[in-house]
């Protein structure tokens, strides 16, 4: 039996290897072996203006969606201006992912969004970020250690009976994070399910009416002993083949 397609959003970053220095589309290796590990076949999907005016060209070709972490949101896809720490935005590919997004919302397609991802499910809603936590919040907690996950762990608290808890297996869940945004005013139809422990910011949110459509703040790929992957793969396979999951 063939494996879910899985299909991941990229980054689009400038990068070196051998003797080239150039742009690139690309992704941490976490997450794909993340997909593979759960029993996805992974797809890597790069920035492309064809498929921001038909995104279903893409998502005819796959059984679920990740949108993943990466560099901030252009903050004039919400109406807002840019904060001075708001940096390295790509609205290439802010405009690629919404469109995959707001169409595979449309379509009830199984969809998790990680750190930036998460972001991004909300601003596709039609809500807006906090684009500075220290500013709002006071502290650096949710990016102790710039470029790294060593001694990021906080716990989040889930609700009771969410989707958040059910594909983590826990209502208070140890996460591994690395994020200076997050949400402010909540999407049409987002619920947060997730709060930190440190400060109660929302960590993670979803769409109840929808069949798995779950946003989180932290990085589940790069914990391998993390369900959320799996979670969204096997969803993907049971919609594939016309099961409730």
């Amino acid at each position: 039996m063939s494996r879910p397609a899985i299909g991941i959003c990229t980054a689009l970053e400038r990068a070196r290897w051998s003797v080239w220095d150039q742009q690139a589309y690309l992704l941490p290796r976490s997450y794909i072996r993340a997909i593979q590990r759960a029993g996805g076949l992974a797809v890597m999907l790069p920035p492309d203006e064809a498929v921001e005016r038909e995104p279903d060209e893409v998502l005819d070709l796959i059984d679920g969606l990740i949108l993943a972490g990466g560099a901030d949101i252009d903050p004039s896809s919400y109406g807002d201006d840019a904060h001075p720490e708001t940096r390295g935005t790509v609205p290439e590919r802010d405009n690629f992912e919404l469109a995959l997004a707001r169409r595979a919302l449309e379509r009830d397609m199984p969809l998790l969004g990680i750190c930036r991802g998460m972001q991004l499910m909300n601003v596709a809603a039609g809500g807006t970020l906090l684009q500075h936590l220290p500013d709002s919040h006071g502290h650096h907690e949710h990016r102790r250690n710039p470029g790294t996950f060593d001694g990021a762990d906080h716990d989040v608290r889930l609700s009771e009976g969410s989707l958040a808890a059910r594909a983590t297996g826990e209502v208070v869940h140890a996460t591994k994070s690395h994020h200076h945004q997050g949400i402010d005013r909540l999407g049409s139809g987002l619920e947060v399910t997730g709060w930190s422990l440190i400060d109660e910011l929302p960590e993670a949110v979803e769409m109840p009416e929808r069949r798995f459509a779950l946003g989180v703040q932290w990085h589940p790929e790069a914990d391998e002993r993390s369900r959320l992957v799996a979670a969204l793969v096997q969803e993907a396979d049971a919609a594939r083949n016309g099961r409730r999951g």
